[in-house]
């Protein structure tokens, strides 16, 4: 396909567009699209091309050999994920993928979802009425429970380590992906000093957890497939790569969905219509009993709230690649070694694709409407071969968590929600009320 290419205004000497991009990312990359199909920018000395339409992103994200992982973002991410499922050339994701992928069917999936519906009632159970949460703090402690129980077996004091680091390492990775100056980060500030304090840890944690497997072997765990590994040259996997294999699923498996969490909590609260139809389902599905997995098919208007919240808030809201040999991009010439970025919040919030982008609407996800929207439109969880491996047992978890909370509590909003971008984009600190949700009456309760 042929499309505009343009160049984006404002950049300035020395720094280019990376100060408009550190101030605001999120409404920088939205008006990008307004200038072209493919719109150049610069972060500092480095000229980056931005697909701004799902046709251009899909041509990207169908072609991982041409459009590898890398570019100013997975460059850094490597920092921490190392050479991980996430962060992997394309070589090696092969067998990467296909290592980690049975941990992933539907029928381990539903095995799963069993132990997402325990730990969201048992996190339902500790509130109390008129609490104040921390969201973001609360689901991440539930996501790491549920991986945890799901695939990894940790001591707790190692989850409570877990916790402490992922949050620290995140944030200072993000840094280090949109701030083009490198010399800043070999001082030793207090924040750099906190970054590798994080990463110490989380190698502490992969190490003890290495140690407690071989001390007492649990075969259905996701170590239990990596030390049993091999790699395509039919070596076992080095303790660094299952390091980064690990440390890839902890932060995929809990960040990310914590973000989504937190941000479709706020989003209902000031919504009531939302929330109104939301417990109406909820009770006309489950009644007064609880939520089981049996009943996520029923939970359609659930789902929709799920999938609106990923459109307006993706966890993965940019992703970058480079070009691996001379090519095309949407007919215009790209060098090796160019950097490419895609945005799925750029594409889900673009009002020629979504009308009303910034309206929250779980009904734009009713089959009709669904259908009718360009294809490649809606990339929450990006596409191609290196989709997330880890899509559906977060929209399962996501789903039976939102029904399960919904069917004890409504949480009301005590704070604005602004969206922190980092590596994963989500409302950062954010404060809920929990108020008791009158249950669904039953046979036992007639005069």
């Amino acid at each position: 396909m042929n499309s505009t290419l343009a160049t984006a205004p404002g950049a300035l000497p020395g720094v280019g567009h990376a100060l408009k991009f550190l101030r605001d990312p999120l409404a920088f990359l939205a008006s990008l699209p307004a200038h072209g199909d493919v719109v150049q920018i610069r972060l500092g000395p480095r000229t980056v091309f931005v697909a701004c339409d799902p046709a251009v992103t899909r041509e990207i994200l169908l072609d991982p050999r041409t459009f590898d992982k890398g570019g100013p973002f997975y460059d850094k991410a490597r920092l921490l994920l190392g050479n991980g499922l996430g962060t992997s050339l394309w070589q090696d994701h092969r067998w990467q993928r296909r290592l980690l992928q049975p941990k992933f069917h539907a029928a381990q999936i539903n095995a799963y979802a069993t132990v997402m519906t325990e730990e969201a009632a048992a996190l339902a159970k500790s509130w109390r009425p008129g609490q104040i949460i921390d969201a973001r703090r609360e689901f991440q402690s539930l996501t790491i429970q549920v991986l945890n129980r799901a695939l990894l077996s940790l001591r707790e004091d190692d989850q409570r380590l877990l916790a402490r680091s992922l949050p620290v390492a995140f944030d200072g990775v993000y840094w280090r992906m949109v701030i083009p100056f490198e010399l800043w980060f070999c001082l030793p500030t207090p924040a750099n000093r906190r970054f590798a304090k994080a990463q110490e840890c989380l190698r502490h944690v992969a190490a003890n957890a290495i140690k407690e497997h071989l001390r007492a072997p649990d075969p259905g765990t996701l170590l239990s497939t990596l030390l049993d590994a091999r790699t395509e040259s039919g070596e076992p996997l080095s303790e660094r790569d299952i390091h980064d294999q690990l440390v890839t699923i902890m932060f995929a498996g809990t960040d990310t969905t914590a973000d989504t969490l937190a941000s479709a909590f706020h989003l209902i609260s000031m919504h009531p219509e939302v929330e109104a139809r939301l417990h109406d389902e909820v009770s006309t599905v489950v009644g007064s009993q609880a939520v089981t997995p049996d009943v996520l098919p029923a939970l359609d208007y659930t789902r929709r709230i799920v999938l609106e919240t990923l459109r307006l808030f993706p966890p993965g809201w940019i992703v970058s690649r480079v070009t691996t040999t001379n090519t095309e991009l949407a007919g215009h010439h790209l060098p090796a070694g160019a950097d490419v970025l895609c945005s799925p919040y750029l594409l889900h919030h673009d009002p020629s694709l979504f009308p009303a982008p910034d309206r929250f609407d779980p009904d734009r996800w009713l089959p009709h409407q669904a259908e009718a929207m360009p294809r490649g439109a809606m990339i929450p969880f990006g596409g191609g071969n290196r989709k997330c491996i880890g899509d559906q047992f977060a929209m399962t978890q996501a789903c039976l968590v939102i029904a399960t909370i919904a069917a004890e509590w409504r949480l009301r909003s005590a704070s604005t929600l602004s969206p922190r971008p980092r590596m994963s984009l989500g409302p950062g600190r954010l404060r809920l009320t929990c108020e008791p949700q009158p249950r669904a009456a039953t046979a036992d309760d007639t005069p």
